[in-house]
């Protein structure tokens, strides 16, 4: 039986100080992002599905509902950020665990920022940009308040 030959192990993409600093931003990151995560999550199931009529409650005029006010625009953007930046950051250790080649580890990199930030764009449209109270809508289908909006 014979030992497997030793290659040389490939290439640091940064070296020294720049990248141990780097990587423990990115390793506290994680867990602060993902203690967060957590509460805005949970709370977030507990309130579509566990109060009121569970799944069945959530329809356009719920999320109106939830959307006119500020504090649920603001944890759902905070909620899509993190999860965002917490994912994007996980794929990151990832391509760089195992892309070996560097072109192939640059062309990832660039797909994984451009598809973080294009959901986090797009989830922020349609958070910040959301009507309640659409003109021509069947007023059956919206929140109450919208009535009140019209008049």
């Amino acid at each position: 039986m014979t030992a497997p030959d030793l290659t040389t192990p490939r290439e640091r993409i940064r070296s020294g100080r720049m990248r141990r600093q780097a990587e423990r931003w990115s390793w506290m990151f994680m867990r602060f992002s993902g203690a967060i995560l957590i509460l805005l999550i949970f709370t977030h199931l507990f309130v579509n599905l566990i109060t009121g009529d569970g799944v069945s409650q959530i329809d356009f005029a719920f999320v109106a509902g939830k959307w006119a006010d500020w504090w649920w625009q603001w944890a759902d953007f905070l909620m899509l950020v993190l999860a965002m930046l917490h994912g994007g950051n996980g794929m990151r250790l990832l391509i760089n665990d195992y892309a070996h080649r560097k072109t192939t580890r640059t062309v990832l990199m660039g797909v994984l920022g451009v598809a973080v930030a294009v959901v986090i764009v797009l989830g922020s449209l349609v958070i910040w940009t959301f009507d309640p109270c659409p003109v021509d809508a069947d007023p059956s289908l919206l929140p109450s308040f919208c009535a009140t909006v019209a008049a």
